[in-house]
């Protein structure tokens, strides 16, 4: 997975079957400083995400299989989170701590 920030919209007038309806992002791929990589790209987006936002993108067949309907598409990159925390640690350091609460692991 990556990170993205979303810098605006596509328009695309004609679309292949299977992503109509479907909103074209331009999005700045992003390291884990939050620091540009490479060039803007094109992205689809299911989780509805705003211009500034910060996302988490797949590429590849993943991008496909995030579409809602059909998952047998063109799309080679599909922004499929919003980030709404980011806490970086150094390599190799984690956090064992289990915080008050439920989940459905325990």
């Amino acid at each position: 997975m990556l990170f993205g920030r979303v810098h605006g919209t596509a328009v695309c007038t004609v679309k292949y079957p299977g992503v109509e309806g479907i909103k074209l992002l331009i999005v700045q791929p992003l390291n884990k400083q939050l620091e540009p990589v490479g060039e803007l790209q094109v992205a689809a987006d299911v989780v509805q995400a705003g211009v500034g936002d910060l996302c988490v993108m797949v590429r590849s067949r993943e991008a496909a299989l995030a579409m809602p309907e059909i998952t047998f598409v063109p799309v080679d990159l599909a922004l499929v989170g919003i980030v709404d925390e980011l806490d970086v640690r150094p390599h190799g350091d984690f956090d064992y701590k289990l915080r008050p609460g439920e989940n459905r692991f325990t």
